[in-house]
């Protein structure tokens, strides 16, 4: 899946995120991140706004101005950061944002209607706003699970942490 900045007649800065060409195992994760999101509402996680699907399929999302979180943890630089030698963040910062992942988290593990694992939590899949709050985003691998998981069968769920 690609993502790319998208501008509505609104002015309203919007990411459009679409599914590359024959891939049946990503329309099964298109489909799969719809039905997700569209149950979602959270402050930590990426807010859907709308869909296409047909010749093309699409997601568009609320615009992140600050890109992945990997950006800042491996590589590049901001003037704006508490460091000049690198995109390093402030420990306040770094804290601001483990707390918002692990809200998100939170929400999805006990707090929605339904139980949801991610399953591939990773820097490049939390998204930061303006104001540096993180947003947990690609939910095409998360799990759907009935509300009687417990901790002990949690185990036997795989993917990227």
């Amino acid at each position: 899946m690609v993502s790319v900045l998208g501008v509505l007649e609104d002015g309203q800065r919007i990411a459009v995120k679409r599914l590359s060409a024959a891939s049946d195992q990503g329309i099964e994760e298109l489909r799969n991140e719809l039905e997700l999101l569209a149950r979602q509402e959270h402050r930590n996680l990426a807010r859907l706004l709308g869909v296409c699907l047909g010749e093309e399929n699409l997601l568009v999302y609320e615009y992140m101005p600050n890109g992945s979180l990997d950006r800042f943890l491996f590589g590049m630089r901001f003037e704006w950061l508490d460091s000049t030698e690198s995109s390093r963040l402030s420990w306040e910062l770094r804290y601001k944002i483990i707390q918002g992942i692990a809200r998100g988290l939170q929400y999805l593990h006990e707090e929605s209607r339904y139980t949801i694992v991610h399953r591939d939590l990773k820097a490049s899949n939390i998204l930061l706003d303006a104001n540096m709050n993180p947003k947990i985003s690609d939910f095409g691998i998360s799990k759907l699970l009935g509300n009687d998981l417990t901790h002990a069968s949690a185990s036997r769920i795989a993917g990227t942490l």
